[in-house]
Order: structure tokens, then C-alpha cells, then sequence
């Protein structure tokens, strides 16, 4: 059920209203005159005030203000504070040698720039492209990271150069060897990276994953079948609003230009005792270092949401492709550069996915069993950066879990070569003249937990062997083994690796709260086993910029202002000092025991590409777990409807009252008593 909100006023942290943002740029046009808005957004409640007006939403409500980032013409850049209520700019400060978040207009523009310049065209021209097909020319323009000859004053762009021979064709195919900069403020190039070696334009033939390109390799497989997901009676959660409340869960859903979703005040209502877990959760950064230590890849680490913002790059997402089912969709409201509005349509799916089985046993003795399926609820966005896609969903389960997956897809970066060229392992060759480079897709995750109240602390834990030697009394045997826990006292003993040999996770616990049988505090548990460490050296541009990645696991204590771990403001950073959390770190001594703590969470994976990948790559998906641990009494999923169940007693008395509410619409795959082949040979050549 989707219900308005019941005050006609906006809850404090749901996203400006295209109207709120409207008057927010009227405002700052009023005061200042014609400008280029990068941001305009909601500057989110202190956490004070929001707790007060969340204990009593008849308490005083957190003002709306609108957190403003413009360009003015030339370059200078500012950041100021809009109170929408009373009409007034409270803050208004000049930046000085910071760039803000590239916008999507502003890297659209590049490519019509770089398609007229005289010197991309000689450069094409010595690649082999004719003046008269620039209009075949693409490019991917990217922040230029940093650059010790360029600086962070002007604000800069690098295009990595692209050649479509028709206009179907996959460009990534076809990619040039040159590199042009673009300044933002005079809208040219000023430089282009050439090579000392220069490399062909590739002549194969194209490979494409459209349908003209399938049906000319082969056509599309034809022994698919149609699946429906089909919920007659409806949906299981309801929406007011913003908020959302699905299976004892209730939580409100966020969108921002930069983290995209976020979700705050998460909680769990424990048969009537309605428990708070999550102040806040939002996926707050990710950096995508490539591996090819040749200039000017050095460049290639992408901060895709720091420099360019996961709300901005969203899409709009299709009913029956992107979520399948029945779904509620969400939009989204960004301004545009002149000052307009720009809307994104369902930005946000959100829909219930069947989640197999949610327990079950059988008793061997006599067959008596309980099977309980599951059901899991899917907030989900998606966003195109550049050549790669994100799936971003954030998955709730029954048992209280918190499962975050991300699932990468889209095309692979790519850079020319000769076919015979040696890569020297920095990349793989995966199609004739396509130069994969090896890249690592780290991502951040800020927890900002409230696990059963504000105070907590976080332990590591590790499954380790007893140290009593075998044939002592201590460990006769030889078998004995428990989880060793540390508990983080300060925010320097939390800066931690993973380690798979212990299958470490760490816990977010509640001191103060402990469990009427174990004894244990009530927890919930991080178990997060995809975690690369940052592979660039210390002391590098990526370690030194992307600080937050030097680590699995840092906790801080919590500040308002400290949302982003690679700084507010990441394009052209230098990383001398360090933005975000290595310096809100600062000298590893602030406690951070029984206390409110953010936990900063890296996690990702290295992509060695290989020729599977390309022209476009399946879905590789990345998950890990947020679990309740000492958290429940006992199994809090025990009330959900069995979809069968038979106890020694029914059994005994021939099935008497046995609960079968069994899915009626489940049939028999095959219907003429041959298993799972028609043929009866059971995969065989049909001779005995």
C-alpha cells in the first residue's frame, strides 16, 4: 500500500522537492547573479535535532536547508547554505584550489569539443580516421584525477579517445591512443597526451552484442522460456511517504546526487519492542584504480562518486528489465547546470523477491518436517559511469539481516594495441587489438550504527585454535577452537585488514545490553569476505588520495560533516594531505568505546579482465552481510507461515492437521514420467 504522508510537510530528510530546489536557486541568483550550479541538495538535519524531532515528531522540526556548490564564470567556485524556510543565505564561502563533483552536462560537453578541435582532429587523422568522419569519433571524458603539471586551479577533464566505424558499433573496440585535456572555464583542449609509441587503430571486425550484431554471429538462443513473478493479492509492504515498513522493518529512504540511496533511522519491531539498528547507511565512496603503471594511466583511479556523484548518474529504470515483479518506483530531482530542473524517473525500484528457503528440517525418524520459505525486499538503483554499470541494492531479509550486493556490469575500459604486443601483464589482450588494463573496484561502506541506542563499540572477531598444545589437559585432543574478540578502544586500533585464514568479522555491539541466555552484548555482525586490499603502493597518487581504501575497517566517532571519506570536495585532489578519513583519524587516540561510532567498511574486487568479459561483461556480483548476533531471544523468524509442516503426532496419526499451504501454481517440470528428460535417456545416448 502506497499512502501520502500524513503531514503535508516533507520529512526532514527526504530529498529537496524540484520546487525546493527551485527556490533555493532563485535565491542564490537574487544575491549573486548568473551562475553554474553543481549541487543543490539537502543539507541533512544535525543528528541532534533529528533524534529529538524522531523521539517526538510533535517536538520542533529540523530546518530545510539547501546545501549550494556553484561555478562562477571563470572558475572560482563557492559553497553556501540556503534556509528555505526563512529565505536567506547562511553561508557563502570561496573555495580555493578545490574542484566540486563533475556534473553529467559538463562531461557531455567535452566530446563535442574534442570532435572540432583542430589538434584531436590531426591526432585522428595520424590514427587513420578521415577529417570527414570526426562525427565517428567518442570520447569518455574522466576527471583528470591529479596531475602535478596541471594542478588543481582550472578545473580539468582527460578524454579517452574512442572510434565507432558505424554508429551501432561498440567504441570500446576501437580506442585511440592519444589522451586530450580539457579545461572546463575556457571549454577547449590545451593539451594532448601522445604516446612515444604509437599504436594502430584497430581493423577488426566489430563484435557486437546488440541484436543485429547476435543474429549476424549466430542469432539468440531459442530454448528460453518465459518466468513470471506474479503476486495476486499484492505487495507486502507499504509506503507513506518516504518511509517504508516490510516485515517487522521500518525505514526511510533518501536519494543524493552523490551516494545515491541512503537509508536512515532503520529499525526492527521485536514483538512489539520496536529496536533501533541503523542511523544511517549509504554506500559514501568507491575508487577504481587501473593497474598499467605507463603515463598517462597513472591518471586512471576514479572516484565514480566523489568526482561525479551516483545520484547524478542514475537511470531510469524499466518495468520488467531492471526490477521484475511488482514495484514501487521512487524519482529523483537534481538541478541543472543554467539552473533549471532535471528530473530522473524511477530512480528508485523497490519490490519483494522470492528468497528460497528461510528454514526447514526434516526428522530422518519418522519424516516429520517443517519447510518456511522466504521472502526479501530489494531498494535498488543503477548507475552508468561512463563504460561501467552498478546495481546497487540494499536487500532485506525476514531474520533481520541487512545484505548490501553490488553487481558490476557494462563494458570494460579499454585501450589500443598492437595484436602482437607484449602487455607485460599489466592488462589482457581480449579482443584482436583491445587492451583490457587490470583494475580494482573498491567501495565504501559508512555504517552509522545505533545498534540498540547510540552508544556502541566494535569488536573483531577471529576463529582461531586453542594455544594448549594436543595432549594437554587444556586441549587433550586437539580440536578445541573459539572466536578470539579485540575490542577497538580507539579509533587507531580499528584501522584493520580482513583476514580469510580467520574468517574475521567485526561487531557492532551494544555494551550496555546483553543477552538473557549468552550473556553476549546485543550485536550485529559486519561478514564481509570480499575485501582486496588497495593494490597501488603506499605512498602513490591512489593510496595517498583514496586514504579510506589503505584499510577493511576504520571507525570513527560521529561527527555531522564527516559523510564522505575522500573529502567533500575529490576532483584534482593531491592527496598531500590526505582528504577525509585519514584525516578525521588524525593521530588514532579519540576513543571510541560505548560511544556514537561510524564504521567505515572497503570492500570490492580485482579485475583481472579476461576475453569473456568483452564487448560487454556479465554481471559480477559483490555482497556482504549486516547479521543480527546475541540481537533476538531466539530465532525471530519463527512466526512466519510454514509453507509445510507435518509434527511426530500428524505423522503418527496418518497427516492429521498437517499445514500445507504449498505454492499451488508449482508444478512438475516434466509431465510423462521420463525425470528431467524427455527422451528418458537421463542424458545418455539412449542404449543401455
Amino acid at each position: 500500500m502506497v499512502a501520502a504522508s500524513s503531514d503535508l510537510l516533507p520529512h526532514p530528510l527526504d530529498p529537496l522537492s524540484s520546487a525546493e530546489i527551485q527556490s533555493a536557486i532563485d535565491l542564490v541568483k537574487k544575491a549573486h547573479g548568473e551562475l553554474f550550479f553543481n549541487v543543490v541538495s539537502l543539507h541533512e538535519p544535525r543528528k541532534v535535532e533529528m533524534t529529538k524531532w524522531l523521539e517526538n515528531p510533535s517536538a520542533s522540526r529540523p530546518a530545510r536547508i539547501a546545501d549550494v556548490v556553484v561555478i562562477v564564470p571563470g572558475g572560482k567556485v563557492y559553497d553556501g547554505l540556503v534556509d528555505l524556510a526563512s529565505g536567506t543565505i547562511t553561508k557563502w564561502e570561496l573555495l580555493d584550489g578545490l574542484q566540486p563533483i563533475i556534473t553529467m552536462e559538463e562531461l557531455i560537453a567535452v566530446e563535442h569539443v574534442c570532435r572540432k578541435d583542430p589538434k584531436v582532429i590531426e591526432q585522428c587523422e595520424l590514427s587513420g580516421i578521415a577529417k570527414e568522419d570526426m562525427h565517428k569519433v567518442y570520447c569518455d571524458p574522466w576527471t583528470i584525477g591529479y596531475d602535478e603539471q596541471h594542478g588543481n586551479k582550472v578545473r580539468l577533464q582527460q578524454a579517452l579517445m574512442y572510434y565507432r566505424p558505424n554508429v551501432d558499433d561498440c567504441q570500446y573496440q576501437y580506442p585511440l591512443d592519444f589522451c586530450p585535456i580539457y579545461d572546463g572555464a575556457k571549454k577547449e583542449i590545451i593539451f594532448i597526451d601522445i604516446p612515444k609509441v604509437r599504436r594502430p587503430l584497430s581493423k577488426a571486425q566489430p563484435i557486437n552484442y546488440h541484436p543485429a550484431g547476435v543474429e549476424k554471429a549466430g542469432g539468440y538462443r531459442d530454448s528460453l522460456k518465459p518466468i513470471n513473478i506474479t503476486q495476486p493479492e499484492g505487495v507486502s509492504f507499504n509506503v507513506t511517504g518516504r518511509e517504508i515498513e516490510w516485515q517487522n522493518w521500518k525505514f526511510h529512504i533518501g536519494f543524493n546526487y552523490r551516494e545515491g540511496i541512503v537509508l536512515n533511522n532503520i529499525t526492527f519491531n521485536d514483538k512489539g519492542n520496536v529496536r533501533p539498528l541503523f542511523y544511517r547507511l549509504s554506500l559514501a565512496e568507491m575508487v577504481v584504480p587501473y593497474g598499467n603503471p605507463e603515463h598517462p594511466h597513472q591518471r586512471k583511479h576514479a572516484f565514480d562518486l566523489g568526482e561525479y556523484g551516483a545520484g547524478y548518474m542514475t537511470n531510469s529504470l524499466t518495468l520488467g528489465c531492471d526490477c521484475k515483479g511488482s514495484i514501487h518506483y521512487l524519482d529523483a530531482e537534481f538541478p541543472t547546470r543554467a539552473g533549471g530542473i532535471r528530473t530522473i524517473k524511477n530512480a528508485i525500484c523497490i519490490h519483494e523477491e522470492d528468497g528460497g528457503i528461510l528454514f526447514k528440517h526434516t526428522d530422518f525418524r519418522d519424516e516429520s518436517v517443517i519447510v518456511t520459505r522466504a521472502r526479501k525486499l530489494i531498494v535498488q538503483q543503477i548507475f552508468t559511469a561512463a563504460n561501467y554499470e552498478y546495481a546497487i541494492q540494499w536487500i532485506f531479509h525476514q531474520d533481520g539481516t541487512i545484505q548490501p550486493e553490488i553487481k558490476l556490469t557494462g563494458i570494460l575500459n579499454t585501450y589500443t594495441m598492437d595484436p602482437s604486443e607484449d602487455t607485460h601483464g599489466w592488462g589482457t589482450q581480449v579482443y584482436p587489438g583491445v587492451n583490457a588494463h587490470n583494475h580494482q573496484h573498491l567501495f565504501c561502506l559508512r555504517i552509522d550504527a545505533n545498534v540498540d541506542g547510540p552508544n556502541n563499540t566494535i569488536f573483531m572477531a577471529d576463529a582461531v585454535a586453542s594455544d594448549a598444545p594436543v595432549g594437554s589437559p587444556e586441549n587433550f585432543y586437539g580440536n578445541a577452537f573459539s572466536a578470539k574478540r579485540t575490542k577497538f578502544s580507539t579509533v587507531g586500533e580499528s584501522a584493520t585488514d580482513y583476514n580469510g585464514a580467520t574468517s574475521r568479522t567485526w561487531d557492532i555491539c551494544n555494551t550496555n545490553k546483553l543477552h538473557p541466555y549468552s550473556g553476549k552484548p546485543a550485536s550485529y555482525k559486519l561478514v564481509s569476505r570480499e575485501v582486496p586490499r588497495l593494490l597501488p603502493k603506499e605512498g602513490s597518487l591512489v593510496w595517498k588520495r583514496a586514504g579510506f581504501a589503505r584499510h577493511a575497517v576504520h571507525v570513527t566517532k560521529y561527527q555531522d560533516d564527516q559523510l564522505w571519506p575522500a573529502g567533500r570536495h575529490v576532483p584534482q585532489t593531491s592527496g598531500e594531505p590526505s582528504q577525509g578519513l585519514p584525516e578525521w583519524m588524525s593521530d588514532g587516540s579519540e576513543s571510541i568505546d560505548n560511544t556514537d561510532i561510524v564504521l567505515w567498511h572497503t570492500f570490492g574486487v580485482t579485475h583481472i579482465p579476461a576475453p569473456e568479459d568483452f564487448p560487454v561483461m556479465p554481471v559480477e556480483p559483490i555482497t556482504l552481510l549486516l547479521r543480527p548476533r546475541n540481537f533476538f531471544t531466539n530465532n525471530p523468524v519463527m512466526d512466519v507461515p510454514p509453507s509445510f509442516c507435518s509434527t511426530p503426532s500428524q505423522v503418527a496419526a496418518n497427516g492429521a492437521g498437517v499445514t500445507d499451504a504449498t505454492d499451488k501454481l508449482s508444478k512438475l517440470a516434466f509431465t510423462n514420467g521420463n525425470g528431467c528428460c524427455a527422451n528418458g535417456t537421463n542424458g545418455t545416448n539412449g542404449t543401455s
